[in-house]
């Protein structure tokens, strides 16, 4: 038994034509692709997504630190919100000192649980407004294998395409050359004048 590398598009023979050699070249094109080059542009994505990422979170804990704040106003009735498997949280208001000695107050992110007179933790920029906490490290590696798998994932997307647009194109060639070899044959075999 022969194995598939032996197929009949690989072996010279008068029933193969040139749209036939065009054809397992590309499926041999897409099968390398489909294996090294696609994990490789996921990879390569993952990498640079993950470098820009922790960049990025680096800058903002170095623009951001935190307070203790207390819980001034009641929490609303609304369904708290949990985001990226962060803990589930409300918008409330609370009162905070903040580095000059001013005492300040205003809405800011604080966890579901957290009731009147609580003291919570609280983000602050460098100008002293309540943020949304840095990114942490696990956020960072869940943007870093989203983008890889999208890029490997897009990839092979774009590989697939490239070959059906060329399996199509050879299917058109090869009934082409189907035809015109035709057209010299039938009338050896059936007597009748080429027209």
């Amino acid at each position: 038994m022969r194995s598939w590398w032996c197929d009949w598009r690989w072996r010279p023979s008068e029933l193969r034509r040139r749209s036939d050699v065009v054809e397992a070249w590309t499926v041999l094109a897409v099968g390398v692709l489909l294996l090294i080059g696609a994990p490789l542009v996921g990879f390569l994505a993952a990498w640079w997504a993950y470098g820009d990422a922790d960049a990025r979170a680096d800058a903002l804990r170095a623009d951001r630190h935190t307070v203790r704040a207390e819980v001034v106003g009641d929490a609303p009735v609304a369904v708290p919100s949990a985001q990226g498997g962060r803990p589930l949280t409300q918008l409330a208001m609370v009162r905070w000192t903040g580095p000059a000695g001013a005492v300040h107050t205003g809405r800011a992110v604080i966890p579901a649980d957290a009731r009147r007179g609580d003291a919570v933790e609280l983000w602050l920029d460098s100008r002293g407004r309540a943020v949304a906490p840095p990114p942490d490290s696990s956020t960072v590696w869940q943007h870093s294998v989203a983008l890889g798998i999208c890029g490997g994932a897009g990839t092979a997307s774009v590989v697939l395409l490239g070959h059906c647009v060329v399996r199509r194109a050879a299917e058109r060639h090869r009934l082409a050359e189907w035809e015109r070899d035709w057209a010299l044959t039938e009338p050896q075999w059936t007597g009748r004048r080429a027209g």
